[in-house]
């Protein structure tokens, strides 16, 4: 249980907000929302401890304690994998330090003995000899393989690090977990693995993320900044975000009467409380919703940025053919090879892989920006494209503001392009800045506004929601959904690809899976499992 106390935190003349006074308790998963800047990584910084707060306090239950997800993936380089989880439960290790220092004693006492037996006493009852099988069960759960437990923290790269701090996070069942964008650079399997972790995770858990997915299935409550407040109330993101815009909706319909407005909000409750109970969803299990208030339902401050993507013409029914096409980095790793499919009319294709440098090369290549070892690929000739790339550092190297910058990807006077920029939330003097110190959220804005000039028939986007925050990815998914032309993408956010794509293609050393079907059941599906195991050779 974490308690939180007349909370006030404010930098400067900037008060982020006050009298917080909220409860987190246990078998409860606490989803934290706001907007960019609105406090949610200070919240929990706060609660941590590792910020003061200008006001207030902050309380754990008697004895508990609370484990924080590291973001620093440095400070573990000279220590094995094995012990920099074990270090996350720090009772715990600190005893087995004490414990091994008096076995090398070498004038080895009774008086060491009589300390020994005590502190062996305590290791028994915090679980220490399972300590280790315990951690790397956690690891290999992350994708962390066995051959890689003594090895040293430098040798392994940045996404193996990523996995390893959230094992050290959740090692040794903490009362209370602080998860600070806990699937940033997971694949979707280990994000799968981690939702069924919490999912019987029975402490109390808050967590930061831009996962829409991962709010809905694991979050019981959800923790809105906003209104330079923090409210805490019953349900997930998908209940948020939807009573939100109904409440908008009604704010801007002032005819209604209260009483009819009561009634739609009752009947929106009662319809989302029966989908989340026919659901295998954490949230159902909690009854989420048991004791939501009409009155917290209110309209967001949020802004969603205008992603609108439209076509200058229909296409044809030619779209693009791809042969035999064969993709390898420069030590020789296969990328992919014997590729070949047509895409067709109205195909929205998510592309998958375990090696999700495989996405990218498909992608370069057929943008004409890398060349495939072997193959070939043909657009149609009624096809005009758009391209998101993942790495988009060339494109801002570069000292023009935002609207010179822009101008060099179309035709139109200033007013025109400030419109675009505007749809994507940069107004006033916002629009003069350089593109050069744009953050990245900013750089994703831009280029996406860069795409919407370009009214092509096909997008391809190359995984589109990075570093984009909520109300970006929710706006980008919405019109996804209804756009007519062609999609062809890569995502780590399985919302974006559960309600957009309606055809999946998962690249492999030997070929492709090329199927039909809903995300849910291709990952869920044991054919198609036995098939991806067959295509890795594992």
């Amino acid at each position: 249980m974490i308690s939180v106390s007349n909370l006030a935190i404010q930098f400067g003349k900037r008060v982020l907000y006050k009298d917080v006074n909220i409860k987190f308790t246990n078998g409860n998963i606490y989803g934290v929302i706001g907007a960019n800047g609105a406090g949610k990584s200070t919240l929990l910084k706060a609660i941590s401890g590792e910020l003061d707060p200008t006001k207030g306090s902050v309380e754990l239950g008697p004895g508990e304690r609370l484990s924080v997800l590291n973001q620093d993936h440095f400070k573990y380089d000279n220590y094995t994998v094995l012990n920099t989880v074990l270090m996350g439960h720090d009772v715990l290790w600190n005893l087995m330090q004490e414990r091994d220092a008096l076995y090398a004693k070498p004038d080895f006492s009774d008086e060491d003995g009589i300390k020994v037996a005590e502190l062996e006493e305590k290791f028994a009852e915090l679980g220490g000899y399972n300590a280790e099988s315990d951690a790397a069960a956690l690891l290999s759960g992350l994708g962390i393989k066995e051959e890689k437990h003594q090895m040293l923290m430098g040798e392994l790269s940045g996404k193996e690090k990523v996995r390893i701090m959230l094992a050290k996070a959740l090692f040794g069942e903490p009362d209370n977990l602080l998860l600070d964008e806990p699937t940033n650079d997971l694949d979707l399997e280990t994000v799968q693995w981690l939702e069924s972790y919490l999912s019987e995770f029975e402490h109390t858990v808050l967590v930061v993320s831009h996962d829409r997915h991962f709010l809905d299935a694991v979050c019981t409550h959800t923790v809105d900044i906003d209104f330079g407040k923090v409210t805490l109330f019953a349900g997930n993101y998908s209940f948020w975000y939807e009573s939100s815009q109904l409440a908008l909706k009604q704010a801007q319909n002032q005819k209604a009467k209260a009483e009819e407005k009561k009634k739609e909000l009752e009947e929106f409750i009662r319809r989302f409380s029966a989908n989340v109970a026919k659901s295998k969803q954490t949230t159902s299990r909690k009854k989420m919703l048991e004791k939501l208030n009409i009155e917290e339902i209110r309209p967001s401050t949020r802004k969603y940025p205008g992603i609108i993507f439209q076509m200058d013409r229909e296409p044809g029914n030619q779209i693009l053919e791809v042969k035999g096409l064969k993709a390898t980095t420069d030590d020789g790793t296969v990328l992919f090879d014997n590729v070949n499919f047509t895409v067709e009319k109205g195909d929205k294709i998510v592309f998958l892989s375990h090696d999700p440098r495989a996405m990218t090369a498909f992608f370069e290549i057929i943008n004409d920006n890398r060349k495939a070892q072997s193959g070939s690929y043909k657009w149609g000739v009624t096809i005009t494209t758009a391209y998101l790339p993942l790495d988009n550092t060339k494109y801002f190297e570069s000292d023009l503001n935002l609207v010179d910058w822009l101008s060099q990807f179309g035709e139109g006077n200033e007013v025109y392009f400030k419109s675009f920029l505007g749809r994507m939330l940069f107004s006033g003097e916002e629009v003069l800045k350089k593109v050069s110190v744009l953050s990245g959220g900013e750089k994703m804005r831009c280029m996406i506004a860069r795409m919407q000039l370009k009214n092509a028939n096909c997008l391809i986007l190359d995984t589109p929601t990075n570093h984009l925050d909520l109300e970006s990815i929710q706006a980008f998914n919405n019109n996804l959904k209804t756009y007519k032309g062609n999609i062809l993408f890569s995502s780590h956010d399985h919302e974006f690809i559960e309600t957009v794509a309606n055809r999946i293609i998962e690249l492999t050393p030997n070929g492709i899976i090329d199927k039909m079907m809903e995300y849910d059941e291709y990952i869920s599906d044991e054919h198609i499992k036995e098939l991806r195991a067959k295509m890795y050779g594992n």
